[in-house]
């Protein structure tokens, strides 16, 4: 059998459960990703889907999963195909006023599945803690299909887990909370998410209708999607605008449509996620800019206790304020992370960013007496 990544450790739980003829059943479909190595995430995620919808109890119609599954009917056979040449039980029937004939997996098989006899997983206390805080990271999907999927995945992961430690997975409910002030929402986003995460997987470009924030543009771009992230309750996506071959951030809730194209991409030669999200002050990425901020007694503390930049030098004087130094990328945020501490910031260089600063103060001010004159 040829190797495919998983394919030995679900060659092993099959033969486990007793399931008949795996091996050529796994084999095939070994074949089958073979020849289209670079479909194996866009496949993997049809299986799934497909698994799902014959999973309901009224079961799907060909033009149901056609539709869904956004495939022709002649791919649907083999979709189906797939599923029962992993051994799982799934037969039609004609159903509904107009006796249309629907596919679904057995019932009888479905209803064995959570009597299996799983193999127990022993998780230290800090991978339990671990788990629930990866748990809660997911309220940036709350609302949405997504974050239905993470907690049934959460839920058949406790299947694996002994009593007392989904005991004390339960009980960690109680201790971690998340924030959901200010986090953004995603529902009705379902669909564009999973097309860039299918785009990412099997490396295609999309096509996309962007509303540019800061410039209140509506654009259309080619992109190659590399990965996503998360920031301050939002998630971003980092890819290669075709047209120029540059690197750069979109909001995912700012993409007002999404389309697959046909076409490959490479991934960007040179290109480090993690250097250039530590390289950003906060979301601009952009030339770096090297800044000295003189900050007063009252948030001196406050700013030893995070590091702002790899390269940070901290310079503590006798009154108790504080003089940071440091490059980042980001003029904007850096302004306006300035600006957020009021009297108690103070920046000192480089002078035309004190200028900007200067002059948005003075906006300020001008518009505050305007309003107070009507």
């Amino acid at each position: 059998m040829q190797y495919i990544e998983g394919m030995p450790v679900l060659k092993i739980f099959l033969k486990n459960k007793g399931f008949p003829d795996c091996d050529g059943a796994l084999n095939r479909i070994s074949v089958k990703s073979k020849r289209r190595a670079s479909m194996r995430g866009k496949n993997l995620v049809q299986l799934i889907r497909t698994l799902g919808l014959l999973s309901r109890p009224q079961g799907v119609t060909r033009k149901e999963l056609s539709l869904e599954l956004g495939i022709s009917i002649r791919s649907v056979s083999r979709a189906i195909q797939v599923v029962e040449d992993l051994a799982i039980p799934v037969y039609d029937d004609r159903d509904g006023p107009e006796r249309e004939k629907h596919w679904r997996i057995d019932s009888a098989y479905l209803s064995r599945m959570p009597n299996l006899d799983l193999p127990k997983i022993a998780l230290s206390l800090p991978e339990i803690i671990s788990l629930s805080m990866l748990a809660g990271e997911s309220v940036i999907f709350r609302g949405t299909d997504i974050s239905g999927h993470i907690a049934a995945a959460i839920a058949k992961l406790m299947l694996f887990l002994p009593e007392d430690t989904q005991t004390e997975l339960s009980a960690l409910k109680r201790i971690f909370i998340c924030k959901t002030m200010g986090s953004k929402t995603y529902g009705g986003k379902e669909d564009t998410i999973r097309t860039l995460t299918e785009s990412i997987l099997n490396r295609t470009a999309c096509r996309i209708t962007y509303h540019a924030f800061y410039k209140d543009e509506i654009t259309e771009e080619d992109i190659g999607p590399l990965h996503f992230y998360e920031n301050r309750g939002g998630l971003y996506l980092f890819a290669v605008k075709l047209k120029n071959r540059q690197v750069r951030s979109y909001a995912v809730e700012r993409i007002r449509r999404i389309r697959p194209l046909n076409r490959s991409t490479t991934y960007p030669p040179g290109f480090d996620p993690e250097e250039t999200l530590d390289s950003a002050f906060d979301l601009t990425h952009g030339d770096p800019v090297s800044v000295k901020i003189r900050f007063s007694p009252a948030v001196a503390r406050y700013i030893k206790e995070k590091t702002w930049a790899g390269d940070q030098i901290l310079i503590e004087h006798p009154d108790g304020s504080l003089i940071l130094t440091m490059t980042s990328s980001g003029r904007r945020d850096i302004k306006s992370w300035v600006l957020s501490f009021g009297k108690d910031a103070l920046l000192l260089s480089p002078d035309d960013l004190k200028q900007e600063i200067w002059a948005d103060l003075e906006k300020s001010l001008e518009a505050i007496k305007n309003y107070e004159k009507k």
